[in-house]
């Protein structure tokens, strides 16, 4: 089973779109590897630079709600899996995006508004905020600078199922 946590990257915006993940013109990529140099690579935010951000830093993304919306392709959560990005926590997410997080192994936490507001205001801008999860307990914990912030998330069965076979073809190969 992967690892889930590490570097948290913090991006401060809702509606972040599988165009922003990974752009379109690198749909045609059948190597999971050559998607990661290009995540998020589309994505403008005041300060935020992909390069010097990214690729095999951050373990973890923290974001507003309706993340991965847009078009249906697996490669955005393969381009995060391939930077080693195991969970991303939102308010929500795309429905399609969400299930092909968990068909991945990787996680994707959703959080009350309130919960991510009270991430954002304690850890954002924060100097090397680390996210730890206990698949087990459902629990994640956040700290930086002296601080530590724990939540509970809910997960249905068999997205737990998937996400501890490694996603889907493990889950079906030791299945069928």
């Amino acid at each position: 089973m992967k690892t889930f946590g590490g570097q948290t990257l913090f991006l401060d915006r809702s509606d972040i779109n599988t165009d922003e993940i990974i752009p379109a013109k690198y749909l045609t990529e059948v190597d999971k590897d050559a998607l990661g140099p290009h995540l998020l690579e589309d994505l403008t935010l005041p300060g935020f630079d992909p390069k010097a951000t990214l690729h095999g830093r951050i373990g973890v993304i923290v974001t507003r709600a309706n993340f991965g919306c847009g078009s249906s392709r697996e490669h955005a959560p393969w381009a995060l899996e391939v930077n080693g990005i195991t969970v991303v926590i939102a308010e929500s997410f795309a429905r399609i995006f969400r299930q092909n997080m968990f068909n991945g192994g990787l996680l994707a936490i959703e959080l009350p508004a309130v919960a991510i507001a009270e991430l954002f205001d304690a850890f954002a801008g924060v100097a090397s905020p680390t996210c730890a999860v206990d698949l087990d307990a459902k629990k994640l914990r956040v700290a930086a600078a002296g601080k530590n912030a724990e939540y509970s998330f809910g997960l249905s069965p068999f997205d737990e199922a998937l996400v501890r076979s490694g996603g889907w073809v493990e889950f079906a190969d030791a299945r069928y």
